[in-house]
């Protein structure tokens, strides 16, 4: 019989949560949660997104964006705006306090990002970075 220790299931738990504990304590100062840090690498990467184009690269229902976005709004880092010709499109753009703070944000996550992975030789971050995207699928 296999071990609960061994079963895949177990181990990729375990290390969510020693990564989302350590990405949360690090954009605590921010005021930020892990998923709304990914939302505003998402909105740096490309800004102007769509509510729904934004959850389809971050793989989130619609229920679980709208309360990120609804927080990060009341807080400061987004504003949602209706588009003109459909009212239930909403066009997610940055804020001043957000565009002030992107290179420093971007590179403490990129600093942390590396962190983290600092476990592995290049080849074995590769190769973890391929194989957890393979199971994403």
């Amino acid at each position: 019989m296999i071990s609960y220790s061994d079963v895949i299931l177990f181990i990729l738990s375990k290390a969510n949560q020693k990564v989302y504990g350590t990405f949360k304590s690090r954009l605590q100062p921010y005021g930020l949660t892990p998923m709304q840090g990914l939302v505003l690498h998402a909105l740096y990467e490309e800004e102007g997104l769509s509510a729904g184009e934004l959850g389809k690269r971050l793989s989130l229902d619609s229920a679980t964006l709208s309360g990120v976005l609804d927080r990060m709004a009341e807080s400061g880092w987004i504003t949602k705006t209706a588009v003109s010709a459909d009212r239930r499109v909403l066009n997610i753009q940055l804020t001043g306090k957000s565009q002030n703070c992107r290179e420093k944000f971007v590179k403490d996550t990129e600093a942390l990002n590396q962190e983290i992975l600092s476990i592995f030789s290049t080849e074995e971050r590769l190769l973890l970075m391929r194989m957890l995207k393979d199971l994403r699928k």
